[in-house]
């Protein structure tokens, strides 16, 4: 190609970019725009890494400000659809931290910005696949949290994008960096467990039986509600379906399966190196108690995923705070000579007897902690930005774990029970309603990319 051609071919996509992004998304498509027309091809940040964080509110802020205990790592803008929200960010990160700022209320015109090397996405689940994909066309590198994304193809596309533009694309799975979880698998891995032949997880939780029914309501002063409906359906402005309750909503989460789901059955993928969705899935699920609350997910379900070397088994009550061992939540894995129980806060040992040798098979071990990986991963994200390695919960990683809890969420919405999956086909085998759920149906002028 012509060196002057190609030269004014680029400057005049820039311009294009610059009067496109400056349209509102309610009034034209033109915003919508593939970000691979101006990605910076950046590989690596200098010294500091300087982030932007997508969504502000609650967990993203939290998010950030593990981050910001890194060394050089400085928080270059912050991105909300609620300007309440931006506001108080904003002086806290310059009250606490003593830093400043740029503020966007459009996340595309933050990526844009090219000083920033990575975002943060902490955004409601329905905007992580447009928004890592975004900014995987952008050239900047992503922490986006779990779950990886609201559907089944939206992973999919995510995957595509972290690997074609080379991006370090970390999913907030922090029980990967876990010192108490990689101690609980590099045990498994001794073999002293003997053959794993269950993994029993249960999540019970008040918070899940979503907020109290209220009427809907005028969109609050500072909030571009449009924005935050995003590619989801139009409807009208509820306050139970904004800030946190959201998750209960089929068209913004999914529910406990996805909040603590992806957690916990994440940790028995990991005990079993197990790769892809789930073969077959058996699920039931309902709304059995608190009908004063507000939510479309389940407050009861049982889940069985019945793989090949062993069974992984899910079960949660929301409006319950207790479970076996005594605990709300918890993993056990349960081997031929004992069984393992481990939660965030630590480990233990209950071993099997010997009738024949008169002694337990292995050594009990009462309660091992560790660090958490609330602080962990965010170190790892930052060391890979600077290595360009693989972080500690891939996207393959976040993929794999959000089919097994789509898939469960999707087998009880549709009446098929029994779900089958076909992970190189991306298909049901045996529901053609259930395919309907692979795939989200955008809200216009927003589009699921068909090529990332």
């Amino acid at each position: 190609m012509d060196l002057t051609k190609s030269k004014k071919m680029k400057k005049d996509r820039r311009k294009f970019i610059k009067k496109a992004t400056g349209i509102t998304v309610a009034t034209s498509t033109a915003s919508i725009l593939p970000f691979n027309l101006f990605a910076s091809g950046r590989t690596k940040p200098n010294e500091t890494v300087k982030i932007g964080l997508i969504g502000c509110n609650k967990r993203g802020y939290n998010v950030l400000e593990q981050h910001l205990k890194i060394p050089n790592v400085h928080c270059a803008a912050l991105c909300d659809i609620d300007e309440n929200v931006l506001n108080e960010k904003s002086e806290h990160l310059t009250k606490n931290h003593g830093q400043k700022a740029k503020i966007y209320k459009d996340y595309r015109k933050l990526l844009e910005d090219k000083d920033i090397d990575a975002v943060i996405i902490g955004t409601p689940d329905h905007w992580h696949c447009l928004q890592t994909i975004h900014a995987c066309q952008a050239g900047k590198d992503v922490y986006v949290e779990k779950p990886m994304a609201n559907s089944i193809e939206e992973c999919n596309l995510m995957v595509k994008a972290a690997r074609k533009y080379n991006r370090v694309v970390e999913v907030g799975q922090q029980q990967r960096s876990s010192e108490v979880w990689n101690q609980v698998m590099d045990y498994i891995r001794t073999g002293k467990l003997g053959k794993l032949r269950r993994v029993n997880i249960w999540a019970n939780f008040n918070y899940a039986v979503g907020a109290p029914k209220r009427p809907n309501a005028s969109v609050p002063k500072g909030v571009d509600y449009d924005m935050w409906l995003g590619p989801a359906p139009n409807t009208p402005f509820n306050p139970s379906r904004y800030h946190g309750s959201w998750r209960f909503f089929w068209n913004y989460g999914g529910g406990l399966m996805t909040d603590w789901g992806v957690h916990l059955i994440d940790m028995a993928m990991w005990a079993g190196n197990l790769k892809g969705g789930p073969k077959t899935t058996l699920a039931y699920g309902d709304n059995l108690s608190y009908h004063d609350m507000d939510r479309e997910a389940y407050d009861t379900m049982s889940v069985i995923y019945p793989n090949d070397d062993y069974i992984i088994q899910w079960e949660h009550t929301a409006g319950v705070q207790t479970g076996p061992y005594n605990h709300l939540y918890g993993v056990t894995f349960k081997g031929d000579n004992g069984t393992i129980f481990a939660h965030r806060g630590g480990w233990e040992i209950n071993p099997e007897w010997d009738n024949q040798k008169k002694a337990f098979k292995i050594e009990k071990m009462d309660f091992k902690k560790g660090q958490q990986g609330h602080s962990l991963l965010p170190k790892d994200f930052i060391s890979c930005i600077k290595t360009r390695k693989d972080p500690a919960c891939t996207v393959e990683i976040g993929r794999d774990v959000a089919l097994y809890a789509h898939i469960a969420n999707i087998a009880v919405r549709t009446g098929n029970y029994q779900l089958n999956w076909d992970d190189s086909k991306n298909k049901f085998t045996n529901s053609k309603e259930a395919n309907k759920y692979i795939k989200p149906i955008y809200r216009k002028p927003w589009e699921l990319p068909k090529e990332v």
